[in-house]
């Protein structure tokens, strides 16, 4: 045996491991974050934009990979919006918008099938339906342009305004990974860097967060979408249902008494009431602005984080829910509802929460039911499908051209003038950067203000029950932004959540308005 080569090869591999060693040490002490790659984030906070006020960038890869990722962690329950009940009805158009939009959703006297699901948005398949939630208000219309979904919760706002913190918002209010509790540090640790979204906390916090029943409750678009005319003309626009039924929550001491009776109180009601032929119905309202009034405002109106107060509401037409599903997987829970799915005359704004869906809850489809999801019943538009797609699992088509591509002048497949996107101009630079009008806190003061005296108290004893239980600086940040947004309010929760008020003054005195 030749010993000096034995050593040489032993002294190699030894550096070998020696140098893996090394740079393993430095990934796992490294506090820099990376992508899957590896490859290091230098914004995690902003999505890449077409300059200040432009649509987001296809080129974000660190938007898309997270996207991508969170959409594929649960198999097959919704990541999001997992407990639903569903019901089909109709729409129809009171006020024809052909003034604003070329959708024949909304010419005059058009009726439209619909199928709405309804959801709580954090908790899981079979969690009670008293739990403190956002609840998701999702209508697929079935139009003569194809199909539309309009998605959206009984929140006017929401808690982020970045489609890239949407994994991490979700992630925070889901059940510690370690134990399966859930655990509102977590929660308020995330939401304490995130001040956009003390308005949506508010609503949460409030009885509007365990709402009574789906019939008594409205239902928001949340997002700013354009509407295009047949001349080309641009209306940003905010959709809102309003309950014929009224509203109604729960209070801390009713929601106990109703969890202890039926844990599925809402999906309940939905079904006794359609099957008795007391049909619930929502007006469907919209709030109008000229792209010139955007900049007008001292907030962003592409925020989703706020409501567009002041802006007046034009009534457009009625929806009636008349029917349950005949079999509940095969329709509520095989309902594929995405923003993506658009029609002529109707656009994505530059809200940057709502580009990243557009991208997003189409993917998650895609992933959860399968490349083939819309061609289910319940999914499937009225009007004919025609274009290349094929194969796939579980595709029932009956496709018999032989012509799978465009163009061809065997199969000619047109592209109308009319179904392009609206142009809009652009200017500066690609960007990761917040955006300019933020205005954090004002509209959680006013959301406060508008509640009486009961509805603060209530407010004050849940919102201030859960901060107690979180770390100490977290909790003090969180209630200064409360006290920003009214001083009542936040030495309110301050006093249930044992804080220290002249450190959350002085915390608040540092916060821009």
């Amino acid at each position: 045996m030749n010993t000096s080569l034995g050593h040489g090869a032993y002294s190699h591999r030894r550096a070998f491991f020696v140098l893996t060693a090394s740079l393993l040490s430095l990934s796992v002490n490294a506090a820099t974050l990376t992508r899957d790659n590896g490859a290091a984030v230098g914004d995690n906070q902003n999505s890449q934009t077409a300059g200040p006020n432009g649509p987001t960038l296809l080129q974000d890869v660190q938007l898309i990979q997270k996207l991508q990722r969170f959409d594929r962690e649960r198999i097959p329950e919704r990541v999001v919006h997992a407990r639903g009940t569903g019901a089909h009805g109709t729409f129809t158009v009171s006020d024809d918008l052909s003034d604003l939009t070329k959708a024949k959703v909304f010419a005059a006297g058009q009726v439209t099938p619909v199928f709405v699901r309804f959801s709580a948005v954090v908790h899981g398949n079979h969690s009670p339906e008293t739990l403190r939630d956002p609840r998701g208000f999702a209508t697929k219309f079935y139009t003569a342009d194809g199909n539309w979904d309009l998605v959206g919760n009984n929140f006017p706002t929401f808690f982020i305004r970045d489609a890239i913190k949407f994994p991490d918002m979700v992630h925070a209010f889901k059940p510690d990974p370690r134990t399966n509790l859930d655990d509102d540090s977590r929660r308020f640790d995330f939401f304490s860097h995130v001040p956009e979204s003390t308005r949506t906390l508010t609503e949460l916090y409030s009885n509007s967060g365990t709402p009574a029943s789906y019939r008594e409750m409205d239902g928001n678009g949340v997002h700013a979408y354009k509407l295009v005319n047949a001349k080309g003309e641009v209306h940003y626009v905010k959709f809102h249902w309003k309950s014929l039924q009224g509203l109604k929550n729960l209070d801390p001491k009713e929601v106990v008494k109703v969890q202890g009776q039926d844990y599925s109180h809402m999906t309940n009601d939905l079904v006794t009431h359609i099957n008795k032929g007391d049909f619930p119905k929502w007006d469907l309202y919209v709030q109008v602005l000229n792209p010139q009034d955007l900049a007008k405002f001292d907030f962003d109106p592409l925020d989703a984080t706020k409501i567009w107060p002041g802006v007046p509401e034009r009534k457009v037409g009625q929806m009636v829910l008349n029917r349950n599903p005949a079999n509940v997987f095969q329709e509520t829970e095989q309902v594929a509802m995405a923003p993506a799915n658009l029609v002529p005359g109707i656009e994505p704004s530059e809200d940057r929460l709502l580009q990243g869906r557009v991208f997003s809850y189409a993917d998650t489809q895609m992933y959860r039911i399968g490349a083939n999801a819309l061609q289910l019943p319940i999914n499937a538009p009225k009007v004919a499908v025609n274009n290349g797609n094929q194969d796939g699992a579980m595709n029932p088509g009956s496709t018999s051209t032989g012509v799978n591509y465009q163009p061809s002048r065997l199969t000619p497949r047109d592209e109308p003038q009319a179904a392009r996107y609206s142009q809009a101009a652009l200017s500066g630079s690609t960007q990761q950067a917040k955006i300019q009008r933020e205005q954090n806190f004002k509209q959680a003061g006013d959301l406060y203000r508008s509640f009486n005296k009961k509805e603060r108290d209530d407010l004050i004893e849940s919102f201030g029950g859960s901060l107690a239980t979180t770390d100490d600086e977290s909790k003090h940040i969180i209630l200064s932004f409360l006290y920003k947004a009214d001083p009542e309010y936040g030495t309110g929760v301050a006093r249930v959540a044992k804080g220290d008020l002249a450190r959350v003054k002085a915390l608040a005195e540092k916060l821009s308005d």
